[in-house]
């Protein structure tokens, strides 16, 4: 990693960029086109802003940098999935994933360094939290995922799901400074509604959400509707139980209007009997949603296996008699370790320490 004194320049609004050309005596312009150049076009040189001169560009160089991500390792699975291993300006490494399909093809992007949270069938709860990641960092790994949609498939990315390495809302001010870029019409452009945030569900910060007026869409990794269970899955549970979620939804839907995602696995031995299917159907009353179940994703010989097919039909059928849209949701990238719960850097690259 290279040590230096100059500014990441993506951490100055066009604001501050004005001031700082203005000072310099240049045109107050020039930071649009500068502006232009780092977000719209993800320029990662100041030597390739064609329309500066470089007197310009040697004067930027001489005060910033662009502290732009590098794709360490791309792994491409036989059903299309490419995992990313992103290799960040410290050197530390987080995952990206672009999941094709025939309709869609979707980014699923980290925000933190490892994660803080220590869900016990996930792989990313196994690594510690280093730090979380800048709003650029995540928005490069959009560009990186939409590059490599239209250059191996020649289609547009359509979709971004927060479902990374990490817990956005514990990110919260990073991440929702990304998705402004990410939508903004200076950046990428894309619709809020093409955007999905996953959290395990921390109440205070749903309400937050719901008050800042986010436009971008809600899921909730749930699991269990039963708080002993969840707590047996999830601990967060402990401190921020079932009915203080209830009490954030209710608001996230009073404030909102906008329906719920619960993401659930279904555990043999664990999830996987009617009374939790109940609870499911029941919770899911609480405000408009739909359930979607994943497919459970191995991240070692441990406790947790993928419940049977007859469980899995038992719950969309308890769902579906109770007007509950739910859909089982096959995982892709599995052979590459890409897959819901999966991502936790096993690869030589960059390996955190």
């Amino acid at each position: 990693m290279e040590s230096t004194d100059k500014r990441d320049i993506r951490k100055l609004s066009q604001e501050e960029l004005e001031e700082f050309f203005v000072k310099k005596g240049d045109k107050k312009f020039r930071a649009k086109q500068v502006y232009d150049w780092l977000w719209n076009k993800s320029l990662k040189n100041f030597d390739d802003m064609s329309n500066i001169s470089k007197e310009t560009r040697e004067m930027l160089k001489d005060n910033f940098i662009i502290n732009h991500i590098h794709v360490d390792l791309m792994q491409h699975s036989v059903d299309g999935t490419i995992k990313n291993a992103v290799k960040l300006f410290d050197d530390k490494i987080v995952e990206s994933v672009l999941i094709p399909t025939s309709k869609r093809i979707t980014a699923c992007v980290s925000s933190q360094v490892g994660c803080s949270l220590d869900c016990n069938f996930c792989a990313t709860a196994r690594l510690k939290r280093m730090r979380n990641l800048n709003p650029d960092e995540i928005y490069d790994q959009v560009v990186a995922i939409k590059e490599e949609a239209e250059t191996y498939f020649n289609r547009p990315l359509t979709n971004i799901v927060f479902m990374g390495m990490g817990e956005p809302l514990l990110n919260y001010n990073n991440v929702i400074d990304a998705i402004e870029k990410i939508t903004s019409p200076d950046g990428l452009g894309m619709a809020p509604r093409r955007i999905t945030l996953s959290t395990v569900g921390i109440p205070k910060m749903i309400k937050k959400m719901a008050d800042d007026g986010v436009k971008f869409n809600l899921a909730i990794s749930l699991h269990s509707a039963i708080n002993e269970t969840r707590s047996r899955l999830m601990p967060i549970n402990e401190v921020n139980p079932l009915e203080d979620l209830s009490d954030a939804l209710k608001y996230w839907y009073k404030k909102t209007k906008r329906k719920v995602t619960y993401e659930y696995v279904i555990w043999e031995g664990v999830n996987d009997d009617e009374k939790h299917a109940k609870a499911l159907a029941k919770f899911c009353k609480i405000i408009p949603s739909k359930v979607n179940i994943i497919q459970y994703n191995p991240i070692d010989e441990g406790e947790f296996r993928q419940a049977s097919k007859e469980a899995v039909d038992l719950y969309v059928k308890i769902l579906e008699n109770e007007g509950i849209v739910a859909k089982v949701r096959k995982s892709r990238g599995q052979d590459i370790d890409a897959a819901c719960g999966q991502l936790a850097n096993k690869n030589e690259v960059g390996q955190l320490s």
